[in-house]
């Protein structure tokens, strides 16, 4: 009932050439530790509905993620968005890209896109 972007990320080396393997820096949105190494990646599921049918069960479920990279740079920050959108564009649609934006507290860059994912049951 997830979309696999953990797993999908994870399997990829440009990702984890970035994201490291132990851990592999992708979490959950609001599950990144305090003080987590840049780059890492946040996800969250902002939407979906399973591909209901009048004869049968759904056999696909639909979801639409928020993906967020935050790094120490801009170069940094993009690199990373980049290694993901390549990583995950075959198995899922990019529907939007959110931008760039700078956190005037914690001086993290961050880059938003969304991504529409239907997943087989």
């Amino acid at each position: 009932m997830y979309a696999p972007i953990f797993a999908v990320c994870a399997a990829d080396p440009a990702v984890t050439a970035l994201l490291g393997v132990s851990p592999v820096r992708i979490y959950p949105f609001g599950e990144a530790p305090e003080g987590v190494v840049k780059p890492y990646v946040v996800w969250q599921t902002v939407g979906g509905n399973p591909e209901n049918y009048l004869a049968q069960r759904p056999d696909v479920d639909g979801f639409s993620l928020q993906i967020d990279v935050y790094g120490v740079s801009v170069t940094q920050t993009r690199d990373t968005a980049q290694a993901i959108r390549n990583a995950i564009e075959l198995k899922a649609n990019i529907v939007r890209w959110g931008g760039d934006s700078r956190d005037p507290v914690t001086k993290s860059y961050r880059y938003s896109f969304d991504v529409d994912w239907l997943v087989p049951r």
